[in-house]
């Protein structure tokens, strides 16, 4: 083989062994939601599914809807450090915003389901969420005729649990961010951020180290990490949060659950011990507006989260260093996240419950 051959070839293979890594931190603007093969989006499933997620028959006393802990106002969350749970019990972590759901390989803090149809009946069935009986669920809304002629004009058949999800997941993925001055920055127009928020950007990408893990459009990049976040002890120190953490961890066949005393993270679902106290890395859209943060909304403010990830994350963690950063890019990387990265709101006409 000829010299100037070789060398290309080791220039293509060195190209194709890298490019995993190429795009890492490369933020990328909003160009549209993925194609539902299994589950294609029509208007009429939307609605449909707009429909269940306001609709508090989805839980057992009637007193709780998805929207419940999703609040369109508190950019679908509900603004709680722990979110709302099921009348005389207690929930243990953060309800995470549904923006951008559509993009996400893994729902829920730890991951434990790949998809919206799946994530969307763990909540109903939650004995601290809203404590559903599927069975009962669907002879309910069976005896409704507006939802009979739904079910049947929009799947062509009876309504069913996994009908249910279909619907519910069509709906959250219409919940897009869009249009942010991120968005049009990286399109090309100069004047979307301001001077401080381009500083922050700089940091963003640069120093802060943000984009290592937060990139591409969802600002994510669908990983696990142990931070180790501080416990919230204000929370543990509750026996209902201690009986739902418990309970969790024994339906996840953690046989030491009777002991436990802080949230496992991903491990209960792995069983990895790299696992123990790692979180998915949250996106990035919207930031602004979901307060407070972290799987157990023990920091409040971005403030706070801009330190703990300037200290270096919670001690004894092999994730993060610290950053050293400056009080001017402190502010500056505040200012780019709360400047930049929130889109147009998401407004929702609440719909006509049947």
């Amino acid at each position: 083989m000829r010299k100037d051959s070789i060398s290309l070839l080791v220039a293509l293979l060195f190209v194709l062994m890298t490019c995993g890594t190429v795009f890492a931190g490369h933020l990328e603007p909003f160009a549209g939601v993925p194609v539902q093969v299994k589950n294609p989006q029509t208007p009429e499933k939307t609605e449909l599914g707009k429909q269940l997620f306001f609709d508090r028959r989805l839980s057992g006393d009637g007193t709780m809807s998805c929207a419940t802990c999703h609040m369109p106002e508190l950019a679908f969350t509900d603004g709680q450090d722990i979110s709302l749970s099921y009348p005389t019990t207690k929930n243990w972590r953060n309800s995470p915003t549904l923006i951008n759901v559509v993009f996400q390989k893994y729902l829920f803090h730890d991951g434990r389901s790949k998809t919206l149809e799946d994530q969307a009946l763990f909540p109903m069935m939650s004995a601290f969420e809203m404590n559903k009986n599927l069975d009962f669920l669907e002879e309910q809304l069976r005896q409704v005729p507006a939802y009979v002629d739904s079910f049947r004009r929009v799947f062509n058949g009876e309504i069913t649990r996994e009908r249910i999800a279909m619907a519910i997941a069509a709906f959250e993925r219409t919940l897009v961010s869009v249009n942010s001055p991120l968005d049009r920055f990286l399109r090309g127009d100069q004047k979307a951020l301001s001077d401080e928020a381009r500083k922050g950007l700089e940091v963003f990408e640069g120093k802060g180290k943000c984009a290592d893990c937060h990139y591409g459009v969802n600002l994510s990049d669908d990983k696990f990490f142990a931070l180790h976040v501080p416990e919230n002890q204000a929370l543990l120190n509750d026996p209902r949060v201690t009986a739902t953490m418990r309970f969790v961890a024994k339906v996840y066949h953690y046989k030491d659950y009777r002991d436990l005393k802080e949230d496992p993270g991903r491990y209960l679902i792995t069983k990895k011990k790299q696992d123990w106290k790692a979180f998915r890395t949250p996106t990035l859209r919207d930031i602004a507006r979901t307060a407070p943060y972290m799987h157990n909304g023990v920091l409040a403010t971005l403030d706070e989260v801009i330190d703990f990830f300037d200290r270096g994350g919670g001690e004894g963690n092999k994730a993060l260093k610290p950053l050293g950063l400056t009080d001017d890019e402190k502010k500056a990387l505040k200012t780019f996240m709360v400047e930049a990265l929130s889109g147009d709101e998401i407004r929702i006409a609440y719909p006509a419950v049947p």
